[in-house]
């Protein structure tokens, strides 16, 4: 417990900073409102408009709205940006302070990145619920709400894929932030994962809705791992063999990026060239 107490207390101490931007928090909830509300009429417009497309959907309206709600509410995990303390130290120098303490450094960011995004995530989500899963349905749309998970087993295991999809997350987070230290920037490598995260992950469009040639492709690629294997987990278009590969390929890519973002950094800190001041 001694060598976890660092990481505990770096973990907590971001956890509660970043619990402290309540007002970022609403801005955050109503913009994804609104765009969760603009993903559900375009998806409504596709099922509705063409009906005999959407029969052969792999997805029914129903699930693909609630995706479309989960991926709003679940918009703090995207791994599209790196930690901006990380690229704060890079700008002014005081990197040079981890790599000076007496501590694991990878650990020591991941855990950050960690807390970076649970603070984030909770009063999102806990907002979201209410208002697209509760507010919904008592004014009489529940057919555009968040629905329930379809069992039981799904919402445990969407609990666990869930779980697994922030550490995945704070994997990629990793390696951008590694990016950013050996570049000395962070403006290009967060532009470049922007588009790159928004349509791998399924946040644009649920993946099981592209074309079956790249369906596969799209399901074992990592960024899947991070949004829609859970999402899908959650209201039971994968179960039984297929969640638990879902599963399988989320800790796969897990410890792939954590065992290449340690080796990485070793490299890239031991090489550490310090601006700023």
């Amino acid at each position: 417990m001694d060598a976890l107490r660092p990481y505990i207390a770096a973990f907590n101490s971001r956890f509660l900073l970043m619990m402290q931007y309540r007002a970022a928090a609403l801005a955050g909830f109503f913009t994804q409102c609104w765009f969760g509300a603009v993903h559900v009429m375009v998806l409504a417009a596709f099922y509705l408009g063409a009906p005999e497309a959407a029969a052969a959907s792999p997805i029914t309206l129903s699930q693909a709205v609630t995706y479309t709600w989960l991926a709003q509410g679940l918009l703090a995990v995207m791994p599209w940006n790196g930690d901006p303390e990380v690229a704060a130290g890079v700008r002014t120098g005081s990197i040079s302070y981890d790599r000076l303490r007496p501590v694991d450094a990878y650990a020591l960011w991941y855990v950050r990145a960690a807390g970076w995004m649970t603070a984030r995530l909770v009063p999102r989500v806990a907002l979201m619920i209410l208002a697209a899963g509760i507010a919904l349905p008592l004014i009489g749309q529940g057919q555009w709400a968040w629905q329930p998970p379809s069992s039981l087993s799904a919402a445990l295991l969407f609990a666990l894929s869930e779980t697994l999809a922030i550490a995945l997350a704070c994997a990629i987070v990793m390696l951008i932030n590694i990016i950013v230290v050996a570049t000395l920037n962070a403006r290009g490598i967060n532009i470049l994962m922007q588009p790159i995260v928004i349509i791998f992950t399924g946040n644009l469009l649920p993946l099981a809705l592209y074309p079956d040639a790249v369906r596969v492709a799209l399901f074992i690629q990592p960024f899947a791992g991070t949004l829609d294997i859970p999402n899908r987990i959650y209201f039971g278009d994968l179960t039984g063999q297929m969640a638990w590969a879902g599963i399988g390929l989320q800790v796969f890519w897990t410890v792939l990026f954590v065992v290449l973002g340690r080796f990485w950094l070793g490299r890239v800190m031991s090489r550490l060239e310090v601006q700023g001041g």
